[in-house]
Parts: C-alpha cells; structure tokens; sequence
C-alpha cells in the first residue's frame, strides 16, 4: 500500500508539474495510463536533462523524445526558423528534415543559405551534400564534397569523409571508393567506417581481406567499454553475421 501511495504521489505531482511548465499535453496521458514506465520516461526525457545540463545527456533525450513524438522536434525546429530566420535556425531545420526523410525539402533549405558570408560553411556544405545522398543525388552530393573540401581545405570530418567514400561507391568510382574508405576508417569513431570499408572488400572480390576487417572490428568491440558496444549495436552484429557468412563460405 505505501508503495502504491508513492507512485500516486509521484504521479500526480509529475502531471502537475507538465501543466505548470507547459510541457506537451501528451505527457500527462503517458504518466496518468502507464504510471510507472510514464513516470521514469517523463523524468528521463524532461527533467534529467535540466539537472544536469549535460550535452551528451541532452542527445540522448532528444533520441527518446522523437522516438515519443517523432514530429515534434520538427515542428519546433521550423517554428524557430520562422521566428528568427537565422541561417543556424536553417541548418538545424534541414538537417531534421533529412532526418525525417525529407531530403529534397532539406536540399531547398541548405541551398537558400549557402550565399553571401555562408557560400562555402562547411557545416552547411556537408549537410547539403548528406541531403543529396538521402535523396539519392549522389553525383551532386559527390560535387559538393568536392567543393567543401576545396574551399575548406584545413576542414577535417570523419562523417564527411566517409560520406564522400560512399558517393565514390555509389558512382561506379571503387577503386578510388576503396582507397578513401581504408583512409577514413584508420581515424573515425565507431566501428561503421570499418564495416563499410569491409563491405566493399567483399563486393570488389577480396573476401579473406574483408573477413580480417570484420574480426578486427569484433576484436576492438571485446576490449572495448561496454558503452562503445551498445552505441555500435547495428555495425557489431552486421560485422559477426558477416564472419558467420564468410567463414561458412556462404
């Protein structure tokens, strides 16, 4: 009885409390139909965030927040747009529309800002050139690499290589693909670069090289911390289904 008393007394102060600060209504109903798990997701999403005031907290709150309420962010995002009109308020719109998978609409945003002091922001030029590859323009997106890193030449980003090594594979370009994946994959943080890298050993005839790739990523994942599993899930399990694969000679 205590502990049901506790969760009620939590519960109605947690829906007091989105009423007071103008949370989304939605929350009130997650925390009043599934007391317990509503709770825990309004005090991870809502309050955790502002207790500490952590970056990496934050992004990970707003991962669960557009899991909740997918279009959410968007909408606030193009409302700030609208407000401020700033070239910021553009970026961080078009990159949620590409997100979104909405990448012709992000296409239209990125290009409107690339002028005057922003002709050739890198950061633009790489969401641009992510924009194009979501809506499979990989040709232009291939361009506009090409052009960030002409005009940004002391401009270094692991995504952005990467991406480029992955236009070069979807124009027919592999030997170059090849030789600008085994570059960004000896510097970039996670384990994606490593399995793409791997993929394409394996689809230009190179199996034995690609295999070695993919145990070598297995490898790095056991010594690792538990978290660097956890956040590469995806490429770990293409990587062991890989081995599984080639071992078998599937």
């Amino acid at each position: 009885m205590i502990f049901y008393g506790l969760t009620l007394i939590i519960q109605i102060a947690l829906i007091v409390h989105v009423f007071r600060t103008g949370r989304p209504m939605y929350w009130a109903f997650i925390i009043f139909f599934l007391p317990m798990v509503g709770s825990i997701a309004y005090a991870i999403v809502e309050l955790l965030p502002e207790w500490s005031g952590s970056i990496r907290g934050q992004r990970a709150m707003r991962s669960v927040r557009k899991t909740l309420n997918p279009g959410a962010e968007l909408k606030r995002r193009e409302l700030h747009l609208g407000m401020s009109g700033s070239v910021d308020a553009a970026r961080h719109f078009a990159r949620e529309l590409t997100e979104s998978g909405r990448s012709a609409e992000a296409i239209e945003h990125y290009e409107n800002a690339l002028s005057g002091l922003y002709e050739h922001d890198p950061d633009l030029l790489l969401g641009l050139a992510e924009a194009q590859f979501g809506d499979e323009r990989y040709e232009d997106a291939q361009e506009t690499l090409e052009r960030l890193n002409e005009h940004n030449p002391e401009y270094r980003s692991g995504p952005a290589h990467l991406l480029y090594a992955r236009t070069l594979e979807q124009n027919g370009d592999l030997e170059e693909a090849e030789q600008e994946y085994k570059a960004v994959a000896g510097y970039f943080a996670g384990a994606e670069a490593d399995v793409r890298y791997a993929r394409l050993l394996e689809k230009v005839g190179k199996p034995d090289e690609a295999l070695r790739h993919y145990e070598d990523v297995l490898t790095a994942a056991d010594i690792g911390p538990r978290h660097y599993r956890k956040a590469q899930k995806r490429w770990l399990a293409e990587a062991r289904d890989a081995v599984r694969r080639l071992q078998s000679g599937a």
